[in-house]
Formats: structure tokens, C-alpha cells, sequence
């Protein structure tokens, strides 16, 4: 299929992490000139092909220099994808336990900062936003508070913004990755597999079956960006207001 991205111009967030380079590797192989954004941005980014820019986009500074590299680069951003977000810490605790620290750093990393950059290149914008969400939005005792109900909070925005953006011809999806193997597992995976008694390796190999996962394996990166990079095309054009859940059959509920 010819997705008809050639040519076209995106930016794109978290670009050195998993989902977030997987999708710009993935743009630039289907011919698009791409801007990648990242707090620190990798050697194998760096020399990937994509113009890059350090920038922390959960502050306004951050913000603000996006904003300068996209004018600089493009005269107008085709496609837009908002990755940028994480556990904003590793508190696996009940409710009373969650610092407001924690709550604030959540809600900055998984929904502000897509907020915050969707609006300052908003005149800019010309086709597509795709925001990546979680399908612990839609489950959300799957994973911590603050997570869960900053991700719904996303999801929630980006429905909404669908609408309004419509009426200038830009489409605004949203994509919810279910068990997929990123490095955030590096870290928040060993909290999570002491609670289930298990060393890290052994809880990885097992969660698919504690999950009923029915592919009956974990996700990879490339798989989210293969969905993000179509739902951005010209190939997609009447998906719009759309959250697609990716999660390997785990969520069994209508």
C-alpha cells in the first residue's frame, strides 16, 4: 500500500525511545522529512536523517523551542506525533501514598505536554495529530493512579479536539499501546514483578499468560509505529476522533 507520505513534514516527540523512534525511523523510510524531539537526544537519532532538537516538552522553555526548530525547518507540519509521556515515577502504592509530586509529574509527561505543543504549533498544523496514549486508560486499575487517569485524560482531550480540528481538515487520532516492550520496562518492570513474587525475567515471560494476552506475546515499538505512521497517512483520511487500542487481544470487553 502506498501510504502517500512522501514528501510530507512531522514532528515527532520521545523520538530516541522506543515507540517514539520506531515512528520517526518509520517516517523517514516512507520519505517524510521529520523533526525529532527529545529531552536527550541518541546518537543513533542523531544520525538517523531526522533534524533534531533537545527539548524538555514538559516545560514551557521546551515548549517554545519546538516551536523555533519546526518555523525554522517547515513551512507547515503535515503530521504531528505526540509520544512524550512514562510512569512520571514508580510509586506502586494505594492512593494515600501518591505524593501530589507525583500526580503533578504524571499529568505533565502524559497529557500537558501534548496539550502545550499541539496548541503552540497548532498554525502550523495541516493534516494529522496521532497522540499516544495507554490502554491503561481504558482499564485503569491496571496500573498506577496517577498513570492511568492521565492517560484517560488524553484520550479524552484528543476525542474532543477531533471535532474542532475537523473543521480545518486535521484529523486527530489516538493510539493505545497494551503490553509492549519499551525501556520503560527497565525500570517500572522490577516493582511490578515483586509484587507477584517473581524476579523481573521470569515475571516478563509469564505476564502474557497472567494478562491472557491472546497473541501470547509482548508487543514491540515497531508494531505501535506501523499503526501511528498509517493512522498519519493520506491512507487513513476518513479515520478521525478514533482511540485504537493495540494490545495483542489482552482487553475483552466490548
Amino acid at each position: 500500500m502506498d501510504l502517500q507520505l512522501a514528501g510530507k513534514t512531522a514532528v515527532v516527540t520521545a523520538a530516541s525511545g522506543g515507540i517514539g523512534g520506531a515512528v520517526a525511523r518509520t517516517l523517514l523510510d516512507e520519505g517524510v522529512r521529520v523533526l525529532a524531539a527529545d529531552v536527550a537526544v541518541s546518537g543513533p537519532l542523531k544520525e538517523s536523517g531526522a533534524v533534531t532538537v533537545e527539548a524538555d516538552l514538559t516545560s514551557e522553555e521546551g515548549v517554545q523551542a519546538l516551536l523555533r526548530a519546526a518555523e525554522a525547518e517547515f513551512d507547515g507540519v503535515d503530521l504531528l506525533v505526540n509520544v512524550v509521556g512514562g510512569m512520571a515515577g514508580l510509586d506502586i502504592t494505594e492512593f494515600s501514598g501518591v505524593s501530589d509530586a507525583t500526580w503533578d509529574r504524571a499529568f505533565r509527561l502524559n497529557f500537558y505536554s501534548s496539550v502545550q505543543v499541539t496548541k503552540a504549533l497548532e498554525p502550523l498544523l495541516r493534516e494529522s495529530v496521532v497522540n499516544v496514549s495507554s490502554s491503561v486508560a481504558r482499564w485503569p486499575g491496571q496500573g498506577p493512579y496517577y498513570y492511568g487517569s492521565s492517560k484517560a485524560a488524553l484520550t479524552a482531550w484528543a476525542k474532543a479536539l477531533a471535532d474542532e480540528y475537523g473543521k480545518r481538515g486535521i484529523r486527530v487520532n489516538t493510539v493505545s499501546p497494551g503490553l509492549i516492550r519499551t525501556p520503560l520496562w527497565d525500570e517500572y518492570g522490577p516493582k511490578v514483578s515483586a509484587e507477584y513474587g517473581m524476579d523481573f525475567a521470569e515475571f516478563a515471560t509469564e505476564i502474557t499468560t497472567l494478562g491472557h494476552i491472546t497473541a501470547g506475546r509482548w508487543g514491540t515499538p515497531q508494531e505501535v509505529a506501523n499503526l501511528i505512521v498509517f493512522l498519519s497517512s493520506p491512507a487513513a483520511a476518513y479515520i478521525t476522533g478514533a482511540d485504537y487500542l493495540i494490545d495483542g487481544g489482552m482487553q475483552k470487553v466490548l
